[in-house]
């Protein structure tokens, strides 16, 4: 059963994104616009100084930035719009329940974002010269760990919407809370490393740009991403299930 719901919603995701081609690729180009604008200008600023490193930097940052958005909205957007369809209470008296529903959704919405930012990197690659070291067997384990935050703090603003119903505006707030996350130099403030993706991005510029191999990497640094990705991730389902005991004792899963 498990694996025919993600078949399921893996085709619904992908059938909606194909369906919508222009939004769809209006998304991509409107990702890359921004990336140019903050790549270029970092360089204009840059002037005689030698930057490549730091535009090395913008360029892994911003597609960890990406990711972040994509995936602390998914849960959020997908409580939201079923309850504005009023299917929400469906979901959560279907067969497998709630929850597994919604882990073949994030599941099958995380595939298809990675394959869209993929698209836009190589794009960025193309377009800025800068290049960048692709090992896939120490990045995707890493990408996991790094957006797995993410993913909790979206869990807590879906938890937010099963009561709420409509938590959007904060959105816009927690874009530029991720950018302080990944832009603040771990060296200089160490503790920044516990917040949510500053250290996974740490590590994957060590990775893209330094060439290091994940088995090279310091082991009390591969501790600390693990450890910040449960932390969070759990706090978010911790949250998430509070919430929905709440919508259910107020009887508000049936609402918007």
């Amino acid at each position: 059963m498990t694996w025919t719901i993600f078949k399921g919603m893996f085709r619904k995701t992908a059938i909606t994104l194909t369906r919508y081609a222009f939004n769809t690729g209006s998304q991509i180009v409107t990702f890359y616009i921004v990336f140019c604008l903050i790549f270029f200008g970092a360089r204009a600023l840059g002037g005689a100084v030698d930057m490549g490193e730091t535009l090395e930097g913008i360029l892994v940052g911003y597609f960890v930035w990406m990711l972040a958005i994509m995936a602390y909205s998914d849960l959020s957007w997908h409580v939201a719009n079923e309850a504005q369809m009023g299917t929400l209470e469906q979901m959560y008296l279907s067969p497998a329940g709630f929850h597994w529903v919604n882990a073949a959704y994030l599941l099958s919405n995380l595939i298809i974002n990675l394959i869209i930012l993929s698209i836009l990197l190589a794009l960025m690659i193309l377009t800025t010269g800068q290049r960048v070291v692709l090992d896939l067997v120490s990045i995707v384990p890493l990408l996991l760990l790094t957006v797995a935050p993410a993913y909790g703090i979206g869990m807590i603003m879906g938890g937010m919407a099963l009561i709420y119903k409509r938590v959007q505006s904060s959105f816009q707030i927690l874009q530029f809370v991720f950018i302080a996350f990944i832009s603040v130099p771990i060296g200089r403030y160490p503790l920044v490393r516990f917040l949510p993706l500053a250290q996974g991005n740490y590590l994957l510029r060590q990775v893209m740009i330094g060439g290091a191999r994940l088995w090279e990497l310091t082991g009390s640094d591969l501790l600390v991403v693990m450890g910040v990705a449960a932390v969070y991730l759990g706090l978010g389902i911790l949250i998430f299930r509070r919430c929905e005991r709440v919508t259910r004792s107020r009887g508000l899963l049936g609402q918007y």
